[in-house]
């Protein structure tokens, strides 16, 4: 075996050991050397792959079928179809748009493609022409991957690139074909760990999407803490529930499993249903699970029924858990909802590991090898007293050097690399407060953070609330505008599946609020509307401060909004 797998093995086994011993492998690990030159695909995973008849990848449907591919039916696979990727003409630094759902063939792709040192720009099959023509021009795209029934997409797209579906279709090669190609290893590209491996665009919650840079190395090395966050083993079958397209995908769905040498579990549905997926849960003798709030929310609301017999680790990501979701999870099976923090220019980076206390409402303590500071967004200090807020920040000039998990910077966009990357540190534009045993508790982003009759308000604060009430399925807070107040807390609610959008749930949600909430925080306004989202499903706020802007100036009123001084009986509320 080469030397940097063997560091990398070294480092893969020293966390998988550390698994509940948070202070030793804050203390003990070292990101591993892996080279002057080094290629994931095949310096780790050929390698694990190699005579291995174990599952490496399960897709079930909800028809009952299945697809099942082994460790080294995958090497052989990838090498095959990364000889006809080569005849087809991508070579070495070439940007691939792979534009799949959750099929055999986006695992091949993507794990033929690293083996040629091609860059990977992982694409969500929801996006539209203007998107794709954003995306080929931006990431320099000379090939294009996607199903057949995607292909009308680029029908009327120019540009100098390879056109490969899945499947026969005039115009476009079919990838099926470089299934019959030889199968025997491939060469090492020659891949140093500071190369272009993948170009990931943001979902733009804010703002247009970022196109993030990353590396050999940031990536498929990085991810090792959140392998030890996932609480991921070796023989393990890890269920994520997530889109491709996005870098949660890549996280949970792709690098963390096999670098555990774990089974990577597929549930493929197209509406959800709570009680399919506890029995996949149950028959698939899944031993980890991560599921996004919003899915932990619809299982705790339908009958959860017995912990599935392999089940031992529950986490949450993309959003902040409420402590209300952790608990009722608790009560069910006996188990303790975990989650973290991260983003798409990193891996994670802190987090509720296996093993360690949590606190409801808390998503944990750096993770090991991430330097994660508070600061002060406004002088720029280091936030150290307890319980003050700061901007989660990671060092760039500590005593390891640069964070090995973060990217390089967004891809030709001077000003927005220059705005994350100043004073010594990478700034992720989400602020949170540290107690005095090291847990950090995320406040909201930056931009999210608003100031009502001279208080902070932080919306994740009172969105957790609300979420508590039977009627509310998803809630976001935003400032509105106040002649008395500058602004005051106004909440767009989605309803649960049973309730009417009247005055009398209005009532109801208002009065639950005030009953939990300090009078400085109070909800003063609710109104029952459709949320906008990105294609990603994070909510964007953006657009509902605006609209409240909008209805401010033009003096007119929501047509479904209900205020607190409409109600005197919530007066006699303490």
């Amino acid at each position: 075996m080469s030397t940097n797998f063997e560091n990398y093995r070294a480092a893969r086994d020293q966390l998988v050991d550390l698994a509940g011993d948070y202070e030793s492998a804050i203390s003990d690990f070292a990101w591993p050397d892996v080279g002057p030159t080094f290629n994931w695909a095949i310096d780790w995973f050929d390698q694990i792959a190699l005579g291995n008849d174990g599952p490496a990848l399960v897709i079930a449907e909800t028809d009952g079928s299945e697809d099942r591919v082994s460790f080294d039916e995958m090497r052989r696979r990838t090498n095959a179809i990364g000889r006809w990727f080569s005849a087809q003409g991508i070579q070495h630094g070439d940007s691939v748009i792979v534009m799949l759902g959750n099929q055999v063939e986006l695992w091949e792709s993507m794990l033929s493609l690293m083996k040629l040192g091609a860059v990977i720009m992982p694409t969500t099959t929801a996006v539209g022409p203007a998107e794709l023509t954003d995306r080929i021009t931006r990431g320099d795209a000379k090939h294009v991957i996607c199903n057949v029934e995607d292909t009308p997409k680029f029908a009327d797209l120019v540009g100098d690139y390879t056109r490969i579906a899945v499947g026969p279709q005039d115009g476009w090669l079919d990838l099926c074909a470089g299934r019959s190609f030889d199968d025997s290893p491939l060469p090492h590209p020659g891949t140093a760990p500071d190369d272009r491996l993948l170009l990931y665009f943001t979902s733009g919650t804010t703002s247009r999407p970022k196109l993030v840079e990353h590396t050999q190395v940031s990536y498929p090395v990085g991810h090792l803490t959140t392998m030890y966050w996932l609480g991921l083993r070796p023989g393990d079958t890890h269920l994520n529930i997530s889109s491709p397209g996005w870098a949660k995908h890549a996280w949970s769905c792709f690098f963390a499993p096999w670098i555990a040498e774990a089974t990577i579990f597929v549930y493929n549905y197209d509406r959800f249903e709570p009680a399919a997926l506890m029995n996949q849960l149950r028959t698939s003798e899944v031993s980890t699970f991560c599921a996004p709030p919003t899915v932990w929310r619809m299982l705790i609301g339908s009958q959860m029924g017995d912990r599935p017999p392999a089940l031992r680790e529950v986490i949450g990501a993309g959003e902040p858990l409420n402590p209300e979701v952790i608990s009722r999870v608790r009560d069910a099976w006996g188990l303790t909802l975990r989650d973290g923090f991260g983003q798409t220019e990193t891996t994670a980076a802190v987090g509720n590991s296996p093993g360690v206390s949590v606190k409801p409402g808390s998503m944990g303590k750096p993770l090991p090898g991430v330097p994660v500071v508070l600061v002060d967004p406004v002088s720029g200090e280091r936030v150290d007293r307890p319980g003050t807020e700061g901007e989660i920040c990671l060092e760039l000039e500590g005593p390891g050097g640069r964070p090995l998990p973060l990217m390089t910077g967004y891809l030709g966009d001077a000003e927005r690399n220059a705005e994350a990357m100043v004073n010594g540190l990478y700034h992720t534009g989400d602020v949170a407060n540290r107690d005095e045993d090291g847990y950090i508790t995320y406040v909201g982003r930056t931009d999210d953070v608003f100031k009502a009759s001279d208080y902070k308000v932080s919306p994740f604060e009172l969105e957790s609330v609300l979420i508590e009430h039977p009627a509310v399925a998803e809630a976001a807070v935003v400032p509105a505008p106040d002649p008395v107040r500058l602004a005051v807390p106004k909440a767009y609610i989605a309803l649960a599946h049973g309730y009417e959008a009247n005055e009398e749930t209005a009532f109801e949600i208002l009065k639950h609020a005030r009953e939990k909430l300090p009078p400085y925080l109070r909800v003063r306004r609710v109104e029952f509307y459709e949320l906008p989202k990105t294609i990603s499903g994070k909510i964007r706020r953006v657009e509902l401060r605006g609209r409240e802007q909008e209805l401010a100036d033009s003096g007119q009123s929501a047509p479904r909004e209900w205020r607190d001084d409409q109600f005197p009986e919530l007066k006699s509320v303490v």
